[in-house]
């Protein structure tokens, strides 16, 4: 199967970073998210337990990759009912949020 060209890769830092239920609660609303339908595919995750280096960052809390088949419709997903919901109900728990947008190459 053909990867979709656009990758979307979120890294959320918590406001209580030593907090398990906030990082499951966030966790909970990216999964939400899902239910947009031009994400071809999502991914959640929370800090692997991978060796310490110099070049990993573990300092953050949870991460989504979503993968697209277009600009256009990352774009479309920003103004999306369903992630306007999630920004709403779940930005109270982060600090911090950093986007990489890739295409495959």
């Amino acid at each position: 199967m053909k990867q979709p060209p656009l990758i979307h890769h979120a890294i959320f830092w918590l406001k209580n970073p030593g907090s398990t239920e906030d990082r499951d609660k966030l966790a909970e609303g990216v999964k939400t998210l899902a239910g947009i339908k031009k994400i071809k595919q999502l991914i959640v995750g929370t800090v692997a337990a991978t060796e310490k280096r110099d070049v990993v960052d573990q300092s953050w809390a949870v991460s989504e990759i979503m993968f697209f088949d277009n600009l256009e419709d990352q774009a479309s997903y920003q103004s999306d009912s369903i992630h306007q919901a999630f920004v709403k109900n779940y930005s109270h728990l982060w600090e911090k949020v950093v986007v990489y947008d890739a295409m495959t190459v």
